[in-house]
């Protein structure tokens, strides 16, 4: 369940194609059923004073919005395998980092946010300051990024690990 942007590309695992092209075989699925409610909601009269039509209308966009994100990013998808474990963190990885003048570790996940999957792993983009500032970096090395206050945070990687769906579920 792990993406990687680069440019137009998206890098997902086999898992996260799987699951995101069921997403939307299921919403193509449903259109007949969205059409359906708009037919039965705009034979119940005026359409201005119609909230069920209005909803049923906004719920089929939204979908409609759903559908045509997720078949471009599936038709610019690489699927391959995670990343290596060897302790470099890149997109895919969950990284465990410890802020400077903070003796608290904190653990994320380095990968797109939608793609994260659904465990309570926190997911940080690697386009954020904070991703940008630790990608290639070495367990134990210390890097530096702007805060959106101007000041300058140091960050220490402590531990990076392939992401794995039971990984995410037992964090948290």
């Amino acid at each position: 369940m792990v993406t990687v942007s680069d440019s137009k590309v998206t890098w997902l695992t086999q898992d996260a194609y799987d699951r995101l092209k069921n997403e939307l075989d299921e919403l193509i699925a449903n259109r007949p059923v969205i059409a359906a409610k708009i037919n039965a909601s705009r034979e119940e009269g005026d359409l201005k004073e119609n909230g069920g039509y209005h909803a049923a209308r906004e719920e089929q966009g939204q979908q409609e919005a759903r559908i045509r994100h997720l078949q471009e990013l599936l038709r610019s998808a690489k699927v391959g395998e995670a990343p290596k474990d060897d302790g470099i963190a890149e997109p895919g990885m969950v990284l465990t980092v410890r802020y400077d003048g903070d003796d608290d570790e904190e653990t994320f996940l380095l990968a797109t946010r939608e793609e994260g999957g659904s465990g309570s792993l926190e997911v940080y983009s690697p386009d954020s300051p904070l991703g940008k500032a630790l990608l290639g970096a070495k367990e134990n090395e210390s890097r530096e990024y702007q805060l959106p206050n101007g000041k300058t945070q140091k960050v220490t990687l402590i531990k990076a690990v392939p992401y794995s769906p039971e990984a995410a579920m037992s964090e948290g």
